[in-house]
């Protein structure tokens, strides 16, 4: 309940930004200041310079690159808007329900740049309810005009708090998205069910491509735990579909792995 409360006062930091007549530009969980009774407020909305294409590409505090938290039309064509915040939001849910995860963990910018243009979206967290998860892909819609508003998303994340159990269905209109959101809606055996890689790729309806996992090397759990995009890429397997719903059940079991041994998996 506490995240939930985190992510509505962002929204509402950011609904009252957007009437204001602000595009924040640089949204991201580093840019929320949070004092000691979890109260939210959004800094850093300055003017990116605009004349520079690099400064997209720019590497914030901690190493942080703004590649990761921007919209598409914002990357390639420069276009900041109300939108474009809305998809930085999407990030800072992912970022907030994950604990503070990396998003898209160790992909580089143009990696990160080629599987959003590809389709790929960020996977669920773990435990991350269904409908969150939805809102996420909601404001991670290719289409700026189809994204929510930071009204709409105030609205339904204020409906969340009230009736945490019911809002899957109430909320903004469910889009399909390849296979992320059948995987979020769907749960998973946990990581020490598994005794092999075969076991864990059955258990996601993926067992067509054990030949696949064991050629390219990937004997062991743990090692499946540390796969990047790029090496699921590098297994040949064509299907998008497939590739997000492999990537998204390695998520889980990345976070499983981190839970057992009380420790990261190093990537």
């Amino acid at each position: 309940m506490q995240l939930m409360d985190m992510l509505t006062g962002v929204a509402s930091g950011m609904k009252y930004l957007t009437e204001m007549g602000f595009v924040h530009k640089r949204l991201a969980a580093h840019k929320v200041l949070v004092n000691s009774n979890l109260s939210c407020k959004v800094s850093g909305f300055r003017p990116l310079q605009e004349d520079k294409i690099e400064a997209i590409y720019s590497t914030l505090h901690g190493g942080k690159s703004v590649v990761l938290w921007t919209a598409p039309e914002a990357i390639q064509y420069h276009r900041f808007s109300s939108a474009s915040d809305v998809w930085s939001f999407g990030i800072v849910m992912w970022e907030v329900m994950s604990y503070g995860e990396r998003p898209y963990w160790d992909m580089g910018n143009q990696d990160v740049i080629k599987a959003i243009e590809d389709g790929f979206r960020l996977p669920a967290p773990l435990n991350c309810p269904p409908h969150l998860h939805q809102l996420m892909l909601d404001c991670w819609q290719k289409e700026r005009a189809e994204r929510p508003s930071f009204s709409q998303i105030h609205s339904a994340l204020s409906k969340s708090i009230r009736s945490p159990d019911g809002v899957g269905s109430s909320t903004l209109a469910r889009r399909t998205l390849g296979s992320s959101i059948t995987l979020a809606e769907r749960p998973l055996p946990t990581f020490p069910a598994f005794s092999s890689v075969g076991e864990w790729l059955d258990a996601v309806d993926m067992g067509r491509y054990k030949d696949n996992f064991t050629a390219a090397g990937y004997c062991y759990l743990e090692s499946v735990a540390r796969m990047t995009v790029q090496d699921v890429l590098s297994l040949g397997i064509t299907s998008l579909d497939h590739q997000k719903l492999i990537l998204a059940a390695i998520q889980t079991l990345r976070a499983q792995v981190i839970q057992m041994h009380g420790r990261g998996v190093q990537v």
